[in-house]
């Protein structure tokens, strides 16, 4: 039933997940042990109280704060199968692009959730088959709703304004405008700048992520940036002299009306239950007036 489950969960779409999530809760025992190598999903765990069995995280879960004792298995790169092992899972989350590490656990027995996010839709989607994975199918289905409500509260909150160009940008080399990667106009990212009130200005290339020069930029013309920095280490003066290299371009209209924004915030970046507080953080930048 594992290897079913890996073969087919990631083409999926979210009534058929809801299916799948029954029939597996029906043939698996429930977890007592989980490694989790998916922040996002190490988050659904909590948020579904079932913190007390995850006896494993990824080299990046940061929240709750309660995971910063946990003890780390490497992450999507880098798996670590020993370390593993020795936690002696009942349950191993794992990436669906994780199929080297997938067959590993298999051909050892162990049972397998992959996580796959696509679409922001997916999100609340994918906590519901976890919940009915692991036996909260109650506690999934509120968790799920409840992303589905604040995000719908926001789209209804933003419609019929105006939708400025955007540009989400995800990555890019400190201190220059080299190697600029952006959201594309398919995944949880780029919806999650639509439920905001956005206009993608990168909507017409159907991928999730593109790597830009600044001449691509300049022709797109977005009349607002937000940069997404995941970790919010960075200081007010770090910040302050990341957003002034924009001024290399002053032609772009983002820079000419002062709307260049770096969000240092993991929400942002994590397709888990707190994905609604990140589409109301795009929200309040695009539209200062509705969300204060």
């Amino acid at each position: 039933m594992v290897a079913a489950q890996t073969r087919v969960r990631p083409i999926l779409g979210a009534a058929a997940l809801a299916l799948l999530a029954v029939l597996l809760s029906a043939q698996a025992p429930k977890p007592e042990r989980v490694v989790s190598l998916v922040p996002s999903m190490t988050e659904a765990l909590y948020a579904m109280g079932a913190g007390d069995t995850v006896v494993g995280v990824s080299s990046y879960d940061t929240y709750p704060p309660e995971v910063r004792s946990k003890p780390r298995v490497g992450a999507l790169l880098d798996p670590d199968f020993e370390r593993i092992i020795a936690l002696k899972p009942t349950l191993v989350i794992v990436y669906a692009t994780q199929t080297e590490l997938i067959q590993k656990l298999s051909k050892v027995g162990l049972s397998i959730f992959s996580s796959r996010h696509a679409e922001l839709s997916d999100v609340a989607a994918s906590v519901r088959v976890l919940g009915q994975r692991i036996g909260r199918a109650d506690k999934g289905e509120a968790v799920a709703l409840e992303i589905e409500r604040s995000i719908d509260d926001i789209r209804r909150a933003v419609a019929g304004r105006p939708r400025p160009k955007t540009a989400l940008l995800f990555g890019r080399e400190p201190g220059s405008l080299r190697s600029l990667h952006a959201s594309a106009g398919y995944g949880f990212m780029h919806d999650m700048l639509v439920a905001a009130g956005g206009a993608d200005v990168f909507a017409d290339v159907k991928r999730e992520s593109l790597q830009l020069t600044t001449e691509v930029l300049l022709a797109r013309a977005p009349e607002v940036i937000i940069e997404v920095r995941p970790s919010p280490a960075w200081t007010p003066d770090h910040l302050a002299k990341e957003r002034a290299v924009w001024n290399a371009l002053p032609s772009l209209p983002a820079v000419k009306a002062n709307r260049v924004y770096i969000l240092s915030d993991d929400r942002l970046a994590s397709p888990g239950p707190r994905v609604a507080e990140g589409v109301r953080l795009l929200a309040r930048t695009l539209h200062p007036d509705l969300f204060k």
